[in-house]
C-alpha cells in the first residue's frame, strides 16, 4: 500500500507520510531561521543546504510517487486479474454445484413421489383394515361378510338351480343358503354366521389369565352356536344328515382346529362340518360333479336316440362307398379293357411301321416287265 512504503535515509527506514512531515518541520526550521536575521554565514550556508537537500529530496520523492503509483497500477491489475479468476473460478464451481443439486433434487422429488405413492396405498390399505375391522367388530356386518363370500364360492361353481339363498325350512328356520342334490329332495344347509367375538378377545388378551378367559369364552359360544345350527338346520325328511358351519377365514379355521380340537369332535358328534371357504369350494367342486353326472343320466335317453341316428348314418355311409366301390372297380375294368385296346393298335402300328415299301416296289416293277 502507497501509505505502508518504507524509505531509508542515511541507513533509517522512514515511510513517506513521515517524510512529508520531516520536510514541513525542516520548512519550518529554516523560516524560523530567516526571522531572526541575525544568523551568522555559516547557518545561511546551512540553510541554503538544507533547500537544496529539500528539493532534491523533493525531486526523488515525486520519483518515487511516480515508481510506486506505476507499481501502484501494476499491482491492482493484478490484483484484478487475480480476483477475475477466482471469481470465474467460483462460478464453475457454483455452477457444477448447482448443476449436481439440481440432478439430487430431481432424484429426490422421485423418491419423494414414489413415497407419496406408497404413503397413498398405505393409507388405502389402513383404511380397508380399518372398515375391514369395522366389519368383524358388527355382529350383523360380520354376518353379511361372511354371507357374501360364501355366496361368492357357490354362485361362481354351481348352476342356479343348484342352490338357493335364504331357504326356508319347513319349521320357519332361514338357513344362509340350502344346497339342492342331485337325485335327492333333501337339502344341505349352509350356516355363515361364525362367532367371531370370542376370537378377537383372544388375540387381544395380554396376560395368561385374560386368555384363559377368552379361551372359555370361544368353547362356549361355539357350543352354542353348534348347538343352534344342529337344532335349526336338521330336520329330518327334509334337509341332509349333516348342516355346513362356513369360517370366512383360512387363518381362524386353522387355529380353530390347532386349539380347539374338542370343538371340532363336538360340532363332528352334533352333525355339523366345519368347513373354511377352500373346503367349501372343493364340497362345491365335488357337488358340481354330481349335478353334471346327473345332467348325463337325465339327458341319457336323448344320447341314446342321438346315437342311434349316428350309427344309421353310419351304416347309409357305408353302403354309398360300397356302391362307389363298384363304380371305381367297373371304371377299373374299363379302363383295362381300354389299355388292352390300346395295346392291340400299338403292336398294329409297329407292324406297319417295320414294312419296307421300297423293296416291294422294285419287286413289283421286275415281275412286270
Amino acid at each position: 500500500m502507497t501509505n505502508r512504503l518504507l524509505f531509508e535515509i542515511s541507513g533509517f527506514p522512514f515511510e513517506l507520510h513521515e517524510l512529508y512531515g520531516l520536510l514541513a518541520a525542516l520548512a519550518l526550521l529554516a523560516l524560523g531561521w530567516l526571522a531572526r536575521g541575525g544568523r551568522r554565514a555559516r547557518d545561511e550556508a546551512q540553510l541554503a543546504a538544507l533547500f537544496r537537500a529539500q528539493s532534491e529530496m523533493a525531486g526523488r520523492l515525486q520519483t518515487l510517487a511516480e515508481i510506486f503509483g506505476g507499481r501502484q497500477a501494476e499491482f491492482a491489475r493484478a490484483v484484478s486479474e487475480k480476483l477475475d479468476s477466482s471469481t470465474h473460478r467460483v462460478n464453475e464451481r457454483l455452477e457444477t454445484s448447482a448443476r449436481a443439486t439440481l440432478v439430487n433434487l430431481s432424484a429426490l422429488n422421485e423418491r419423494l413421489a414414489l413415497i407419496d405413492a406408497a404413503q397413498n396405498r398405505l393409507a388405502g390399505l389402513t383404511e380397508e383394515v380399518v372398515g375391514l375391522k369395522d366389519i368383524l367388530a358388527n355382529k350383523q356386518a360380520r354376518g353379511a361378510f361372511g354371507q357374501g363370500r360364501m355366496e361368492a364360492i357357490i354362485r361362481d361353481a354351481l348352476p342356479a338351480n343348484a342352490y338357493r339363498f335364504q331357504y326356508t325350512l319347513s319349521t320357519g328356520a332361514r338357513p344362509d343358503c340350502a344346497l339342492k342334490l342331485p337325485g335327492d329332495d333333501k337339502v344341505l344347509a349352509v350356516d355363515a354366521k361364525f362367532p367371531l367375538e370370542a376370537f378377537s378377545a383372544l388375540k387381544e388378551a395380554q396376560d395368561e389369565a385374560a386368555k384363559k378367559a377368552a379361551q372359555a369364552r370361544v368353547r362356549a359360544d361355539l357350543a352354542k352356536h353348534i348347538k343352534d345350527v344342529s337344532e335349526r338346520y336338521l330336520v329330518p325328511g327334509e334337509t341332509q344328515d349333516v348342516a355346513i358351519l362356513f369360517v370366512p377365514s383360512e387363518s381362524l379355521f386353522a387355529e380353530l382346529h390347532e386349539s380347539f380340537d374338542d370343538v371340532i369332535q363336538k360340532a363332528h358328534r352334533a352333525r355339523v362340518l366345519i368347513v373354511s371357504p377352500s373346503l367349501l369350494l372343493m364340497a362345491i367342486q365335488v357337488l358340481q360333479a354330481l349335478v353334471r353326472d346327473a345332467l348325463v343320466r337325465d339327458q341319457a335317453h336323448v344320447i341314446q336316440a342321438e346315437t342311434r341316428r349316428l350309427v344309421e348314418d353310419v351304416a347309409r355311409l357305408r353302403q354309398r362307398i360300397l356302391k362307389l366301390d363298384g363304380h371305381f372297380r367297373q371304371s377299373q375294368e374299363d379302363v383295362a379293357a381300354i389299355l388292352i385296346s390300346s395295346e392291340k393298335i400299338a403292336r398294329t402300328g409297329e407292324r406297319i411301321d417295320r414294312i419296307d415299301f421300297a423293296s416291294d416296289k422294285s419287286d413289283f416293277l421286275a415281275a412286270a416287265q
